[in-house]
């Protein structure tokens, strides 16, 4: 049986939010913005082992303590100057003890409020899929594109239109080949579009979002909470 295996690419700078310190490594309801993510994914039973691609020079992670989150935790300082080339590397990284058909879900290291039952719904729909999918949510806007001095050029009808989320799970010998094909993309799925496959699209909810703006931390936090409260 194939295992699973999560990457989560944790290389970056989080310059677009213009804080002092990695984004990944911000306070959120108490922990680091990432392990939020990580706790779910080693958590899971059915998470074989969760790979964190840290920076060569990434001096943030030693200073926490990860122990609480078990054996399947296994961070690797391999990133680099994109998230294209730091999932490469990734790759590369377990490339010597991973089997060529394992599944690998990529997931984004500033989205927090990944759940259990994403995951489940993620694992269960790919299964028996030939290509592999991502997590995704319909648009639900009125979405326009714009000209270059940021006046409206025409809508775009959205009746097709998804945003892509992450897990984005592929076999792993699929994800590497397309990769090493196509490195200047901005996420999993479109190296593996450019390679000529159709990845299939998973829905999930507007709770899987991505902290990009320092806004979305409280309401990623306010989610993370709920959720709590519920449970």
């Amino acid at each position: 049986m194939p295992r699973h295996i999560a990457l989560v690419p944790a290389a970056g700078s989080g310059s677009r939010f213009g804080a002092q310190m990695p984004k990944q490594y911000l306070p959120l309801a108490g922990q680091p913005l990432i392990r939020h993510a990580l706790a779910t994914l080693c958590a899971h039973p059915r998470i074989d082992r969760v790979v964190v691609v840290l920076a060569p020079e990434d001096l943030y992670w030693q200073g926490f303590d990860w122990s609480a989150l078990g054996p399947k935790l296994m961070p690797v300082h391999c990133g680099g100057p994109s998230r294209a080339v730091s999932v490469r590397n990734g790759l590369w990284e377990i490339a010597g003890w991973a089997r060529p058909d394992d599944w690998v879900l990529v997931h984004d290291a500033a989205r927090p409020c990944l759940s259990a039952d994403m995951l489940d719904t993620l694992i269960d729909t790919l299964a028996d899929d030939p290509v592999g999918g991502l997590l995704a949510q319909k648009v639900a806007d009125t979405l326009k594109r714009a000209d270059a001095t940021d006046r409206v050029e025409a809508t775009v009808p959205r009746d097709a239109m998804w945003q892509a989320q992450t897990p984005q799970m592929f076999r792993l010998t699929t994800l590497h080949d397309a990769l090493e094909r196509c490195s200047d993309v901005t996420d999993e799925a479109s190296a593996i579009e450019a390679v000529g496959l159709k990845p299939r699209l998973v829905a999930a909810g507007a709770a899987n979002l991505k902290v990009t703006w320092p806004e979305d931390m409280k309401l990623a936090e306010l989610i993370l909470q709920t959720r709590g409260n519920a449970a």
